[in-house]
């Protein structure tokens, strides 16, 4: 009893409380909350980003589940250093890494295919000082080759002090546009130990930056340094084969699937059939192919999360950065921070705006569902249907907040700030004119749903100029309520003297009747006589009598209502 005692205390509590509240803001509350919400939206868009980690879980759900999946392209073959492979190859040449007169011979061998490309995912950045003449076989190989692709590793720019590498020393590197490039200063970057490498000038960068959370979405199309440019590995081939390079600084990667899409073969196969007389592979597997060699062993840590998976083969990342280049497909993403901001401002205020203006709690839910679902689509189209991802979440994550501490609101003081006219003739004294006009829909002959009943009071209330109740009774109360299913009850006070508010409130009852059919012709299947009326007036004494006073109006209207209908059906 105790527990049920101080349950419903704290109910009553929070009716008091709601009521208190609605009778401090009243539907001002709505434009308040719309204010604070549009300072954050601000102060997000400019210092804060906290819808930038939404935006980006929003990515990685809408390119694992999109509908258009860019296929891989078949000309991109990834030789793979794989378990497999190394410890196929431990017992001739031990545990990686191997002497590099083993990808010496592995290139020479490809070169004979004709490849378009042999792009090395392998940071070559020391000697073997235990086999010089393996790495003298190797420097020869990438001598004879034309088409040899290597990668340049940038290290953090806080040991650019430490370094003796100008930018002027690296091939490839370029002055920005519209920039004074410094000339002296020093980059902590790692170069391919091989001069012939170097001399060939395809060098590139293959560094992977994820994001904050560690996922790797985007990549580089080139790095800025002190006013220099310098490529991505992707965008040196680019630039080799003449391909289209985007315009931005770096893109989002337009995945082809799940790892392991794009064609794999194992290294130890492809080596241990170029060693053999008769050759049991086609001798033309890599003619016009872009091969590349990496490793997807997981010993030798090159696994990256990205939006497809959270153990994604880095060689693999760096296939798919090759392709979107070639194909020119990479997902372009305009930052749009004014448009996301003004797309948000429009949907915080004009939510506020229904819900100040009391448009309807379905209507309003109807229009914020119907906002949300373009928003939502539009971003999705724009990831299965275009290269530019239009990235809306921001926009409808905020929304999507401010709409349902507004819902809240309208939910816990939605009859506090209804007009009441019970409440009314409390908070009056003496003796007071109540006047009710009853409209009862006809349920036996039409189909009337509760949704329809709430749209047409909607309606209604809006109507006159007189404060009235405009209540909606479907049937579900107990007691005499009961006998007024699928009516409406609009009801007002007025004190007894008061003639000019008396014929005020008749003026809007002639409105409202007026307003009546045109409300019933929109909101319901069969508006053709669905709806009959009845006017009754009395008086009731305000204070805490007030209520007695409304049972009894109700009762009297109902009885002589009743009465009039029977007595036009006998008379008929």
């Amino acid at each position: 009893m105790q527990l049920k005692r101080l349950i419903g205390q704290l109910l009553n509590m929070r009716t008091h409380l709601a009521e208190r509240i609605a009778q401090l803001l009243k539907y001002s509350f709505y434009l308040y909350l719309a204010g604070l919400f549009s300072i954050f939206a601000v102060l997000d868009a400019t210092v804060l980003h906290v819808t930038s980690e939404m935006r980006q879980t929003a990515f990685d759900t809408m390119v694992r589940y999109r509908i258009v999946v860019p296929k891989p392209d078949p000309a991109i073959i990834i030789v793979d250093i794989n378990e497999a492979s190394l410890a196929a190859m431990a017992a001739d040449y031990g545990r990686w890494p191997w002497p590099r007169q083993v990808l010496g011979e592995f290139l020479e061998q490809v070169e004979k295919q004709q490849p378009k490309a042999v792009v090395f995912d392998i940071l070559f950045s020391d000697a073997d000082i235990y086999n010089p003449d393996s790495d003298a076989y190797f420097e020869a190989a990438i001598a004879a080759s034309s088409n040899t692709f290597f990668p340049m590793l940038r290290l953090d720019p806080a040991s650019d002090h430490l370094s003796q590498i100008k930018p002027t020393m690296i091939p490839g590197v370029t002055a920005l546009p519209d920039t004074q490039p410094d000339g002296d200063a020093t980059m902590a970057i790692v170069l391919p130990h091989f001069q012939s490498a170097i001399d060939g000038g395809r060098l590139g960068l293959h560094n992977i930056y994820p994001d904050v959370d560690g996922v790797a979405r985007r990549y580089n199309v080139y790095r800025k340094d002190y006013g220099w440019r310098l490529p991505t590995l992707p965008s040196r081939i680019a630039s080799e084969f003449g391909w289209n390079k985007p315009d931005a600084q770096q893109v989002l990667l337009n995945w082809r699937g799940k790892p392991f899409t794009y064609h794999y073969v194992s290294f130890s196969d492809i080596f241990t059939d170029m060693s053999r007389k008769e050759k049991t592979r086609p001798q033309d597997e890599f003619r016009d192919k872009i091969v590349i060699i990496g490793s997807t062993a997981p010993s030798l840590f090159d696994i990256k999360a990205t939006p497809m998976s959270r153990m994604f083969p880095g060689v693999e990342i760096l296939a798919t950065a090759i392709d979107n280049f070639k194909h020119d497909d990479a997902l372009r993403f305009p930052e749009g921070r004014i448009w996301y901001l003004l797309i948000t401002l429009l949907i915080i205020w004009l939510t506020a705006w229904g819900f100040y203006r009391n448009t309807g709690r379905d209507k309003i839910d109807r229009l914020f569902g119907l906002s949300q679902l373009i928003l939502i689509t539009i971003t999705y189209a724009s990831i299965n249907l275009t290269n530019t991802y239009i990235n809306l979440t921001g926009p409808v994550t905020v929304g999507l907040a401010f709409f349902t501490l507004a819902r809240l609101y309208a939910m816990a003081t939605g009859k506090a700030l209804l007009q009441n006219m019970v409440r009314a003739a409390t908070a009056c004294s003496g003796e007071l004119q109540a006047t009710l006009l009853l409209i009862r829909l006809d349920n036996v002959r039409h189909v009337i749903r509760h949704s329809d009943l709430e749209k047409v009071r909607n309606e209604l209330e809006k109507v006159g100029r007189q404060p009235k109740s405009v209540e909606a009774i479907n049937g579900e109360q107990r007691g005499i309520w009961e006998l007024f299913e699928h009516t409406l009850a609009i009801s007002w006070i007025a004190q007894v003297q008061d003639q000019d508010a008396l014929a005020a409130i008749q003026r809007d009852i002639d409105a409202l009747l007026a307003a009546m059919p045109v409300a019933l012709q929109r909101h319901l299947d069969l508006p053709d006589n669905a709806a009959r009326h009845f006017i009754h007036r009395g008086l009731i004494a305000g204070g805490k009598a007030a209520p007695a006073g409304w049972r009894l109006m109700f009762a009297e209207a109902l009885l002589e209502w009743d009465g009039q209908e029977k007595a036009g059906e006998r008379i008929q």
